[in-house]
């Protein structure tokens, strides 16, 4: 994709040149009774501020991840409503598969680690990944289980050969202190921190291929077992990859509460209003007629969203690409400033914000956005906002 954000941004982050791109889901309260796609759903969270459960959309995104001087962004790629509706009796697509459909929707040509939570640990996505030259970093669950490989002893028998030999409980890799190594964590914005690890190299039922999976001891988060299907990405940069998981939750974070990309109010007048606690919403029940205005509603919340998502890109490619004259452009006060740590989103878009009046007055040159917006703007409440401030 010539126009895409792994082009754009003047450095992306590379893992044994490979881009890395994140993956997760996000649960937005929605409580319409005439929007498509609302459903009840479960939110799995250790905070109790969020309830159990709530009606609303449930979407699935990929980002990007690019370096910005001592930190990283992750810059949305997509974002897709990936729950609630039924359009076939016999669709059994999971949200596995929609997921590596949003991935291939992305378009991203060059080679890159998946990196996601380990709801997506699964054989679909590693199946899918390893179809484009893809890999998968993930954490896995405590009571999973691997295989040694079996070796023969003696002659070879007659038959299929032995592929698995014995089976080992992932979490009895903790058992053996001697054997974890210890290093210093290259986990983000840790210091002064060690870990210890133990990486091994273990057949793995789902795809049926060696896997490697880490143990990771952290002082003060706990355990951990990771997993990485690429043989040759060593222990630490497992870890390193997965510490950045969280990028993607801080990118949702402003998405939510800065751009706005999933407040969207499209109701549907001429939908069979939803009751509180309803599933999934089965059309292939409906006319040709009521699918169709399901099919454009459901449009005009992807089109909302995705233009959240180009708004966002934007505010972080400023941020990356200029950010001495954000800081310049601010008008405003934060308690710390750190020097080399890109400017937020939020800051990004208070400069526009303070630079827009001079921008639209006092440029020597005419620009097609300066036109734009002149022509359209209403000067009557403009100069009636200005009056009352």
């Amino acid at each position: 994709m010539p126009n895409s954000p792994a082009s754009v941004f003047p450095q992306p982050l590379l893992v044994n040149g490979r881009r890395v791109v994140l993956g997760d889901g996000i649960k937005i309260a929605k409580s319409g009774k005439k929007m498509p796609g609302v459903k009840l759903l479960h939110q799995q969270s250790d905070s109790n501020t969020k309830p159990e459960f709530i009606m609303g959309h449930s979407i699935q995104a990929v980002s990007l991840l690019v370096q910005a001087a001592q930190t990283a962004f992750a810059v949305p790629l997509a974002a897709r409503i990936h729950e609630g509706l039924v359009w076939s009796n016999r669709n059994r697509r999971t949200l596995l598969d929609k997921m590596i459909a949003l991935l291939a929707i992305v378009g991203l040509t060059d080679p890159f680690y998946f990196v996601a939570d380990a709801y997506y640990a699964a054989r679909k996505i590693i199946r899918g990944l390893l179809a484009q030259n893809n890999h998968l970093v993930s954490r896995v669950k405590a009571n999973a289980v691997a295989y040694l490989q079996y070796s023969q002893p003696g002659k070879r028998k007659r038959g299929r050969p032995r592929s698995y030999g014995t089976k080992l409980r992932l979490k009895s890799l903790f058992d053996d202190p001697e054997s974890m190594q210890s290093a210093a964590s290259p986990v983000y914005g840790e210091h002064n921190v060690t870990i210890q690890y133990r990486a091994c190299d273990l057949l793995w039922r789902p795809v049926g291929r060696l896997v490697r999976f880490v143990a990771v001891i952290h002082p003060s988060r706990g355990s951990c077992l990771l997993m990485c299907t690429d043989l040759c990405l060593s222990p630490i940069d497992i870890v390193r990859l997965y510490g950045l998981r969280f990028k993607i939750e801080f990118s949702f974070k402003q998405a939510v509460r800065l751009i706005g990309s999933f407040a969207y109010h499209f109701w549907m007048q001429d939908m069979k209003p939803l009751r509180r606690g309803n599933g999934n919403q089965h059309l292939h029940r409906e006319s040709l007629k009521y699918r169709d205005a399901i099919k454009r509603k459901i449009h005009a919340y992807h089109v909302f969203i995705q233009a959240g998502i180009v708004c966002q890109g934007l505010l972080q490619y400023l941020s990356v690409a200029f950010p001495a004259l954000v800081w310049n452009s601010f008008g405003s006060w934060l308690r710390t400033i750190r020097p080399g740590i890109p400017p937020s989103e939020l800051v990004v878009a208070n400069a526009l914000r303070q630079t827009l009046p001079e921008f639209l007055l006092n440029s020597d040159q005419p620009d097609s956005l300066e036109k734009f917006i002149v022509d359209r703007q209403d000067t009557h409440n403009m100069e009636m906002f200005r009056l009352a401030s």
